[in-house]
């Protein structure tokens, strides 16, 4: 950073009266009295790093303050940073702003192998901090243990389940894995089945592992209850909004199995609760059904939660969440991005992989590719349909794929039209079909409400507004 980049910085605090999430303001004049622990380690472990800068005073419009003792300060910083685990090696700028120094203190990422960075006088665990906005914030125990398990390859879909016997595996499905392991590969078909599941990690110390039931078991969520699926739909466009009846959810639903029959039943609940079209080919007068989100996409995203969630013991008791809304479908599974991968390198380069177990099993099975091609066909599929781009969220431990539909395109009916069309008695889902929408609660909220309102819409069953049988007229 030079004088520059550290004047405009200032001028960006300045303009926009807040800090940010690599930006951070200390009154400070002669030295870095604060403790600086919290911001040097958040900074350390975010992968754009951040910068402190000094002389500014938040209480007074971020007004410049100035550093009296420019040297003294360096040092203060420098004094704390070696408190660090792994020490911090800030890299310091000085500009003149209206007479008076500000110092910035850049502070760089650390790579990932060695985060947490922490703070020595506190430990791992109670020193160790993330940035959230303008804030420092303790990290949790899970999110030290992520770059933990990182750090030395734990391979928590392998952890024996104490509880399990070879007899809650589905033998025939296994024998099945165990016939496509051996073909072509001479040297494994001379192991016994035995020796090949133990070489495989089907099996650690005669107990099955995780990962065996979750591809094989007859039931794995009586080991593990919430390593499935909660798949809701909801009358809007968040968690909370209501039908006309007050319900808040129009179908839920707790998907449970093996993976491979937990993406099959997802996709009959997303199904089962979007809209299909017909379309038909003005060329060929031939039909074919068009769902709101391309089915290989859906099926991508399950696979992905359901193959890189963390399968630690941390997260265990976490469920991914499947949701439908009004205007989008988000799938959401415990465990953030792993290793290097970034939200800017999803689907560009070849990632670390949390499950190699579980995902090479699947790649055998050919359930998956696992040739990270998820992404990329996303991306292709929602674009063919004309849909927008995937979105990707990675929230402490979290990571969520997000489909939208088009914005909601503009109604061609306009409101004497729905008065025309409602001359007959129609249901809500009429009116919803009519006017071209897929959340009937929106449809009647945002179009007919506002009709019923003016007295141009009446009620068949004024007594009842929720009621089933009601119908619309005008």
């Amino acid at each position: 950073m030079n004088e520059t980049d550290l004047k405009s910085i200032v001028k960006k605090i300045q303009t926009a009266q807040a800090e940010f999430q690599t930006v951070e303001v200390k009154r400070s004049k002669t030295q870095a009295t604060e403790r600086l622990f919290d911001t040097l380690s958040s900074f350390s472990n975010q992968d754009d790093g951040g910068v402190i800068v000094f002389g500014l005073y938040e209480g007074d419009s971020f007004a410049v303050t100035g550093v009296d003792d420019v040297q003294e300060l360096q040092k203060s910083v420098m004094n704390q940073c070696e408190q660090m685990e792994p020490p911090v090696r800030a890299v310091f700028t000085v500009a003149e702003i209206d007479g008076k120094n500000v110092v910035s203190a850049e502070i760089p990422p650390i790579d990932i192998t060695e985060r947490p960075c922490f703070y020595k006088g506190k430990g791992r665990l109670k020193g160790s901090y993330v940035r959230v906005g303008e804030s420092d914030q303790h990290m949790s125990e899970y999110e030290v243990y992520s770059y933990e398990a990182y750090r030395k390859k734990y391979q928590d879909d392998i952890r024996p389940v104490e509880r399990a016997a070879i007899s809650s595996l589905d033998s025939e499905k296994l024998a099945e894995y165990l016939k496509l392991l051996k073909a072509d590969k001479p040297n494994l078909s001379r192991l016994d089945d035995s020796q090949i599941m133990e070489l495989m990690s089907i099996v650690r110390d005669n107990k099955p592992t995780i990962a065996a039931e979750l591809l094989f078991g007859l039931y794995p969520q009586a080991f593990f209850p919430q390593l499935g699926i909660i798949a809701v739909s909801v009358p809007g466009t968040e968690i909370g909004d209501t039908d006309t009846d007050g319900s808040r959810f129009i179908d839920n639903q707790r998907i449970e199995g093996t993976i491979s029959d937990m993406v099959e039943d997802a996709l009959q609940f997303v199904r089962r609760n979007t809209r299909k079209k017909t379309i038909i080919d003005p060329d060929t007068g031939k039909r074919r059904d068009k769902t709101d989100y391309p089915v290989k996409s859906v099926r991508e995203a399950l696979l992905n939660a359901l193959v890189h969630r963390d399968y630690s013991v941390h997260t265990e008791g976490m469920p991914v969440q499947l949701s439908i809304f009004a205007d989008r479908l988000e799938i959401t599974n415990p465990g953030g991005l792993y290793g290097r991968l970034t939200l800017d390198t999803l689907g560009k380069i070849q990632p670390d992989t949390r499950n190699p177990v579980i995902a090479t099993a699947l790649e055998v099975m050919d359930i998956t590719e696992n040739r990270y091609s998820g992404i990329p066909t996303m991306r292709r599929e929602l674009k063919e349909y004309g849909l927008p781009a995937p979105e990707f969220r990675n929230e402490r431990g979290e990571f969520t794929v997000c489909f939208r539909l088009n914005e909601e395109p503009a109604v061609q009916n306009s409101d004497i039209d729905i008065i025309g069309f409602c001359k007959t008695p129609r249901t809500r889902k009429e009116i919803a079909e009519y006017i071209g929408l897929n959340s009937v609660t929106y449809a009647i909220k945002k179009y007919v409400q506002p009709l019923i309102d003016s007295g141009h819409i009446k009620l068949t069953v004024p007594e009842a507004p929720s009621s089933p049988n009601q119908k619309y007229f005008s």
